[in-house]
C-alpha cells in the first residue's frame, strides 16, 4: 500500500513511517520546510512532500496516488483554544477536504486521543459508546478534529483510533520529566485520591494504526461510536504502579511517592506558563494540563480494537518501559 503520514517527524509519525517502511509498504510523509527531516531521511525509502496542514498548501500533490492517509500530525501545546483548534481541527477539515477532491479517495486513519472523549471512573474505563466530555482545550480541539473527519465521512471512509499516554522509543516530551524525578527515587503524585490511567507503547499504538488501514468499520452517518476504537495496554495503572515499574525499569529501589493537593498542580501549571512567556514557546506543564490531571481515572478499555481490528498489545507496561529505557540508554539520553 501506498502511505501518506502526517506528523512523520515526529514521536508517533516517525515510529510509525519506520514501521510501514519496514513491512514493505510504499511512504511519502507530510514534512513542512522547517521539520526535522533526519530521522525520515536515515530509514531510506520515504518520499518527501512538502505542506502545511495549516494552509492546505502542498496537500493535493502529497496525496497523489496514496491508498491511506494516516493523519498523526497535532498541536499538543498552545496558549489558546483558537491555537488548538487551528492546529488540531482546521487542519483536519483542510485535509479532509484535499481527500475528498482526489479521484481515487484514500482512507483515512485519524489518531486521536483519550482525551477527546475525556476522563473516566475508577474501575470503569472509558468504552467508545460512552457520551463524550473533554475537559481541556486539547481533549476539546481532538474532538473538533473528530468531528471534521466526521463532516466528510460520506464521501472519506474513516477510522478515529484514540490512544491513552503513549510512550517509547523517541519520546523527548512526556517521559523524560518523569524520569528525571526517577532518578532521585521521588515521584509527585497531583491529587490526595487515586488516580489511574491507561497506557501504550508506541510500537503498539503503530500496529493498531496499520491495522485500521485495511480493518474495522468505517464513520457511519448516525452512528457516534462507530469507527471509533480505543487503543491500549489492556490493564489500567494506579500511579503508584507506573512509578514502580519505571523505577525498575532504570534500576531503581522502591520509589516514594508524595501526593500533593490539586492546588499545586493549578500553581505549577502557572508558573510553567509564566517561565514559558519568557521563552516564548507553550509549556508543556499549564493550567489546561492541571484540569486533566485532577481527574481520577484516565482510562479506556480495547474490547471492541481486539474484536474488529485483531488489536493486542505487545507491551504490557513493565516490559515496554524496560524497552524505552533501553532505548534512552542507548541514544545517551538517560
Amino acid at each position: 500500500m501506498h502511505f501518506l503520514v502526517t506528523g512523520g517527524s515526529g514521536f508517533v509519525g516517525g515510529n510509525l513511517a519506520r514501521l510501514l517502511c519496514g513491512r514493505g509498504h510504499t511512504v511519502t510523509a507530510l514534512v513542512r520546510r522547517s521539520s526535522n527531516r533526519a530521522a525520515l531521511e536515515k530509514l531510506g525509502g520515504v518520499r518527501l512532500a512538502y505542506g502545511d496542514l495549516a494552509t492546505g498548501e502542498g496537500l493535493d500533490e502529497a496525496l497523489a496516488g496514496v491508498d491511506c492517509v494516516q493523519h498523526v500530525a497535532g498541536v499538543t501545546k498552545a496558549w489558546t483554544p483558537e491555537e488548538y483548534h487551528r492546529g488540531n481541527a482546521e487542519g483536519t477539515r483542510l485535509l479532509c477536504q484535499a481527500m475528498a477532491r482526489q479521484a481515487k479517495v484514500p482512507r483515512l486513519v485519524y489518531c486521536s486521543s483519550l482525551a477527546a472523549a475525556g476522563p473516566a471512573t475508577v474501575g470503569k474505563p472509558r468504552k467508545e459508546t460512552d457520551a463524550v466530555a473533554p475537559v481541556s482545550m486539547y481533549g476539546r480541539s481532538k474532538l473538533s478534529a473528530e468531528l471534521a473527519v466526521r463532516q466528510f465521512a460520506d464521501r472519506v471512509p474513516s477510522v478515529v483510533v484514540r490512544p491513552p499516554f503513549v510512550y517509547g522509543p523517541g519520546d523527548s516530551v512526556n517521559l523524560p520529566p518523569l524520569m528525571a524525578m526517577g532518578r532521585f527515587g521521588v515521584y509527585l503524585k497531583a491529587g490526595l485520591g487515586p488516580k489511574h490511567f491507561s497506557f501504550i507503547h508506541v510500537e503498539d499504538l503503530c500496529e493498531a494504526l496499520l491495522a485500521a488501514s485495511t480493518k474495522g468499520k468505517t464513520l457511519q452517518p448516525g452512528s457516534e461510536s462507530e469507527g471509533v476504537y480505543f487503543v491500549a495496554d489492556p490493564d489500567q495503572y494506579s500511579w503508584e504502579d507506573f512509578c514502580q515499574a519505571l523505577s525498575a525499569a532504570m534500576g531503581k529501589g522502591r520509589p516514594r511517592v508524595i501526593p500533593l493537593p490539586e492546588i499545586f498542580g493549578y500553581a505549577a501549571g502557572i508558573g510553567s506558563e509564566i517561565g514559558a512567556r519568557f521563552r516564548g514557546a507553550p509549556p508543556i506543564v499549564s493550567r489546561d494540563k492541571a484540569r486533566e490531571m485532577r481527574c481520577e481515572a484516565w482510562t479506556c478499555a480495547s474490547d471492541r480494537a481486539r474484536q474488529e481490528i485483531d488489536f493486542s498489545a505487545a507491551f504490557p507496561l513493565a516490559e515496554g518501559l524496560l524497552n524505552t529505557v533501553a532505548w534512552y540508554r542507548k541514544e545517551g539520553w538517560l
